[in-house]
């Protein structure tokens, strides 16, 4: 976006940095209309594939935050999109139940009554706090231990990856509670609309794209901010912070705890509209997958991992069907090509080639 920055402001003469995130406001709320519009120009298969792809979005919104600004490196966050998408899922299977019943995968598991810790999955109300606070009090707890030692750079990428190994394992093993390599799907309804009603697909979208423009006011907020100075300081020179009487754990560990909310949520949308979750979904391959997808669009320019996200869960979508296989090499090849032809991703990309066109 640095470069639409750039664009917007050379071409319409507004060289102050104010008029030139007033510009990039516009365009940001022609393209939020125009996703809010939707509904009205696509059809209930392609806005629902959109609404999957906007619910990746959040997620790696998140992401950009912790790594393309703070300098955080995280290949865990499929374990928070997992826990909003599998609370989310709880909620899902136990609609419609009758009193004393319990949701199939507890049936086929021998369990005769719904454990009073489930008891909360019945409310919405109680799921939409969970899905909220759960993933980012871990994340935080997680992050404020992590940090507190000083464990930073490649060693706190292998500790995050060895989280989703531990985590998908755990869903996996708990076969009784979770489902187990089965995960949990036929949901039946949400809020009383059945899920065989496009209506209930057009809500959610319309939820995923009201979410995900809360989601970029947010970071936007906090990285355009003397908040954001900080954790840019805390990314480039974490030591020289420590040296002027700030402690950075105390903002390493917050935004980790935003961005673990943040995929939190993601999961929560995503799972009504993909109609499942499974623990192949919380690993490691997923959590580089969603590396990729900010590295594609550009970390550290927020609009760049949407762009990022979108465009390579489409090609994900339609190469896959084709090369099942092979769909994982190409993803690393495209993770290798990004690091090594254009590390800014394509919104450093096209903002190099209008430097270098003459005015």
């Amino acid at each position: 976006m640095a470069a639409l920055e750039s664009v917007l402001a050379t071409t319409s003469g507004m060289p102050t940095q104010r008029n030139r995130r007033l510009a990039v406001g516009g365009v940001a709320v022609v393209l939020s209309a125009a996703a809010l519009c939707a509904p009205l120009y696509l059809g209930p298969t392609s806005l629902n594939l959109l609404g999957q792809f906007l619910a990746m979005a959040i997620l790696a919104v998140g992401l950009d935050l912790i790594w393309g600004y703070t300098g955080i490196l995280s290949l865990g966050q499929a374990v928070f999109f997992g826990i909003g998408g599998y609370l989310m899922a709880f909620y899902l299977k136990t609609q419609g139940l009758a009193a004393g019943a319990v949701p199939d995968f507890m049936m086929y598991s021998g369990v005769s009554h719904l454990p009073l810790i489930w008891e909360w999955s019945r409310h919405f109300g109680i799921m939409f706090l969970f899905v909220l606070i759960v993933p980012g009090l871990i994340g935080w707890l997680f992050g404020l231990i992590i940090f507190r030692s000083r464990i930073k750079g490649v060693y706190f990428s292998i500790l995050t990856e060895a989280l989703a190994v531990a985590f998908s394992t755990l869903v996996l093993e708990r076969q009784s509670f979770t489902g187990g390599s089965s995960g949990l799907t036929n949901y039946n309804a949400i809020l009383g609309h059945s899920f065989y009603d496009n209506s209930t697909y057009t809500g959610l979208y319309l939820a995923t794209v009201v979410a995900l423009i809360l989601a970029v006011a947010l970071v936007w907020w906090l990285t355009h901010s003397p908040f954001g100075a900080l954790l840019r300081a805390v990314r480039d020179g974490e030591n020289r912070l420590r040296f002027i009487g700030y402690n950075p754990v105390l903002f390493q560990a917050f935004v980790f705890a935003v961005a673990a909310a943040l995929a939190g949520v993601a999961g929560a949308l995503y799972v009504p509209q993909n109609g499942i979750i499974t623990p192949n979904m919380l690993g490691v391959v997923p959590s580089i997958t969603m590396v990729v997808w900010v590295a594609v669009g550009g970390r550290g320019t927020v609009f760049g991992a949407i762009i990022g996200a979108l465009l390579v869960q489409y090609a994900q979508y339609y190469l896959s069907s084709s090369f099942a296989s092979g769909w994982l090499y190409i993803i690393g090849g495209l993770f290798v090509l990004v690091v090594l032809v254009f590390p800014r991703g394509i919104v450093g990309l096209f903002d190099r080639l209008h430097r270098r066109r003459p005015i």
